[in-house]
């Protein structure tokens, strides 16, 4: 295929990531005014942002997947986008915790069939050594919609309140859903792949989960990478709350100026580690996992920085270094992913690491935040919400940058080339 056609299709799947991230973390922004309206505490507001979403997204992935594996992909991607859209709408029509909550399972079943089978799409439209860097492109949508949901959410809360705000941002949803599944062409399974072509064809399902249970690099850089998004998703839910409990600032301000963070370090980010781990594993594969277990340990001293910043110029400029330093493992985390097995297993192990991931990064985590935070609300009042991201952030960190460096160890046993994928 035309490389021209081939990032035209790259750009459809980075606008649909963005979509996804925008409609998930938009309650951001909206955390304040939902609270308000529904008088719900800071841990019924964690199980919205978290368990709400993933409890159908971590477990639906899985069937996704595998039927993703064995049929159209881009198919899957856009009736996915369709319904995750149309109910992100569906959640301006809430009226208390209960439909809320079931209207956040509604976007987790959708965007269950979203990022699986677009990973496995890139990969068949990007060479192994062209993946981390393709990966880094797709990764910056999920940075821009974290900013564009921001930004957007907090300008659309204020002129049309938060209801209309859930509506405006699920309708280009479904549009592009259509957009995608006319234009977006279904590739050869592992055409790009070097070694057996056979690995292309999904085997049987105990066949696929014996070799994945066998593939230490994959098991490790599954598990580092879920450790890694409980640090992700601290920053990208309750930051927007600690701005508008520490600082004076506005709903539509802090929205913007948050999502201006988010885009200063989220797009160069995933960009910048993708090109730089395609370079630096010429000398050693092992820069795939050096480069996330070094990135992770400065992202949250910065964090920790950011947390504890007595004003908000320093708060905002400190995020930024922060989120960068977050951002950079992205891409070498999934083109290893990627790497580690057979085209006719991607999607499926895909969905697995996701499902780790969200039960740790996006349910347990946001929930836990929200836990302490209520718990040393009598002894720090708006700073409770600090400590408690900050204490979560931290114990992360130590363990994703031990997950990582066992990845290292793993790679330097294992070939990490798609010719010896398993």
């Amino acid at each position: 295929m035309a490389s021209g056609y081939r990032y035209y299709v790259l750009g459809i799947l980075t606008l649909t990531s963005l979509l996804s991230i925008a409609d998930r973390l938009v309650m951001s922004i909206l955390i304040e005014d939902i609270k308000a309206e529904f008088t719900m505490t800071d841990t019924q507001i964690g199980l919205l942002a978290g368990l709400a979403f993933t409890l159908f997204y971590a477990f639906l992935g899985i069937p996704i997947a595998r039927l993703a594996d064995q049929t159209n992909r881009k198919n899957i991607v856009a009736i996915a986008l369709a319904v995750w859209s149309a109910m992100t709408a569906l959640c301006g029509a809430a009226t208390g915790f209960i439909s809320l909550f079931l209207a956040r399972l509604g976007v987790g079943v959708g965007e269950a069939g979203g990022s699986p089978p677009s990973y496995s799409l890139i990969a068949d439209y990007f060479r192994p050594n062209e993946r981390a860097r393709a990966m880094g492109i797709y990764i910056t949508g999920a940075a821009m919609g974290t900013g564009s949901g921001l930004m957007l959410g907090g300008y659309l809360a204020d002129w049309l309140g938060w209801r209309m705000t859930f509506v405006a941002l699920g309708v280009p949803g479904v549009i592009l859903g259509l957009i995608l599944y006319l234009t977006v062409r279904e590739p050869e399974r592992g055409r790009l792949d070097e070694g057996d072509p056979a690995g292309a064809v999904a085997p049987a399902l105990r066949a696929t989960l014996a070799a994945l249970a066998r593939n230490r690099v994959y098991l490790w850089v599954g598990l580092s990478y879920a450790l890694l998004t409980m640090v992700g998703y601290a920053m990208a839910i309750w930051t927007a709350p600690i701005m508008l409990r520490n600082f004076d600032v506005s709903r539509a301000d802090t929205g913007f100026y948050l999502g201006c963070a988010f885009f200063l370090g989220g797009i160069p980010g995933p960009i910048i580690g993708g090109y730089l781990t395609d370079y630096l594993v010429r000398f050693d594969e092992r820069w795939r996992a050096w480069i996330p277990a070094i990135c992770v340990v400065l992202s949250v001293l910065a964090f920790a920085a950011c947390l504890t910043a007595s004003t908000f110029e320093a708060f905002l400029a400190l995020f930024v270094v922060a989120y960068t330093f977050f951002m950079l493992p992205q891409a070498p985390s999934m083109a290893l992913l990627q790497s580690s097995v057979s085209a006719g297993k991607r999607a499926l192990a895909v969905a697995f690491m996701l499902l780790v991931n969200n039960l740790l990064g996006q349910a347990l985590g946001p929930f836990l935040i929200g836990a302490m935070s209520d718990a040393m609300a009598p002894s720090y009042a708006e700073r409770s919400l600090n400590y408690a991201v900050l204490i979560l952030c931290s114990v992360a960190a130590l363990a994703t940058m031990v997950g990582y460096l066992r990845t290292a160890a793993a790679i330097r046993s294992s070939s990490i080339g798609p010719a010896s994928a398993t």
